[in-house]
């Protein structure tokens, strides 16, 4: 069985590392890897040569009967692929209705990484965590290169300057990691969540949990936000703008899988809080937190500057990939046997993160 690995266009991050390539080949798979794939996470070729075959895209694309990688070929590579080829890649279904349709037309098969479902056995191959975890790490620096003040309390000789008061709303993954990196840059962080198990996490972390009554908690929601009532929604604003007007910085992370992101920060209150105050908004790629929010670009408003990025884990592309490629040699574990691919349709971890149509019974 050959597997593939595919340079990501746009993304210096890869698939799978050295190590990944390594272990996957001492399960009796031959590992076909696009030439210069790894240079952007400094991995280089040679690094892959003891484990992998250096090849051209075009080969990797004709020859790979499973294709990986982090974002999903476009739809001219698809169409050179052979029938029956598996791609395990971040398809986003819940997000891009069409692409069932599109893979299924062109008789290939699919296991979308960002449909594993968030249970214990599988946290070992949660890209959607890892990568989060890295996005409130990276927001948390990025805020503090465009805020014009000092995130620790300083007391010199010229006076004393108070810390900065960070804001965080969403608790999850990317949000905690977010807490405790301010916490550790000397910041004083408060966080908001709807999820009520989110405040002890919160509170142990050295935050200050804020908490408004009436919130729909749901479990089940693997880790997303969940749709609120119109009556929370008001009191949520006016707490989160009362909290923002004192804010040096504000980082939000929530997200409603398949919906477009709830507006947390309306545009007054953006524009009711300290001139230099910074924004960064994970929930970009889905609309945004912030109303005034742009996707992939960095803007001034009233003197506020506001981020609107959902890839900040690409930023750390060695780190990134390592964890990825962990994630993704644990889920393979699952699929390949003595050198061969075993889809368990028994097993719920493959079973909901195949979004093309099911093997026949």
């Amino acid at each position: 069985m050959f597997l593939g690995i595919l340079n990501e266009n746009a993304d210096d991050r890869v698939a799978l590392t050295p190590e990944g390539a390594s272990k996957i080949h001492n399960l009796g798979v031959t590992v076909l890897i696009e030439k210069d794939a790894g240079n952007g996470a400094f991995f280089q070729d040679s690094a892959y040569a003891d484990h992998a075959v250096i090849k051209s895209r075009e080969e990797v694309l004709r020859q790979s009967d499973v294709l990986v990688s982090i974002h999903p070929p476009v739809l001219s590579e698809l169409k050179t692929l052979r029938v029956k080829t598996l791609i395990i890649s971040q398809f986003a279904p819940f997000a891009d209705h069409a692409i069932q349709a599109t893979l299924d037309s062109l008789k290939l098969r699919a296991l979308s990484l960002d449909m594993i479902p968030r249970t214990t056995l599988a946290q070992s191959m949660d890209v959607l965590s890892s990568m989060a975890g890295l996005s409130g790490y990276q927001a948390v620096l990025v805020a503090a290169q465009y805020l014009p003040r000092f995130f620790p309390m300083m007391i010199t000789a010229a006076g004393s300057i108070k810390p900065a008061k960070v804001l965080v709303l969403g608790a999850g993954v990317a949000g905690l990691q977010a807490i405790a990196t301010a916490r550790r840059l000397g910041a004083v962080v408060e966080a908001f969540d709807t999820r009520s198990a989110a405040k002890e996490e919160v509170k142990s972390l050295g935050a200050r949990f804020v908490e408004v009554e009436g919130a729909i908690d749901d479990k089940g929601a693997g880790g997303y936000a969940v749709e609120q009532s119109e009556e929370f929604l008001k009191r949520q604003k006016e707490e989160v703008q009362k909290r923002a007007m004192s804010a040096d910085v504000i980082i939000t992370t929530a997200q409603v899988r398949g919906r477009k992101a709830p507006v947390l920060v309306p545009a007054a209150t953006v524009e009711a809080m300290k001139p230099g105050s910074v924004i960064v908004d994970l929930a970009a790629s889905t609309g945004g937190n912030c109303e005034l929010t742009q996707g992939s670009q960095i803007i001034k408003h009233n003197g506020i500057t506001i981020i609107g990025d959902s890839n900040l884990a690409a930023k750390m592309p060695q780190d990134a990939s390592t964890l990825y490629s962990n994630n993704l040699v644990n889920f393979l574990k699952l699929l390949i046997q003595e050198g061969e691919l075993i889809l368990d349709w028994s097993n719920q971890i493959i079973r909901e993160s195949f979004i093309t149509e099911p093997p026949s019974q």
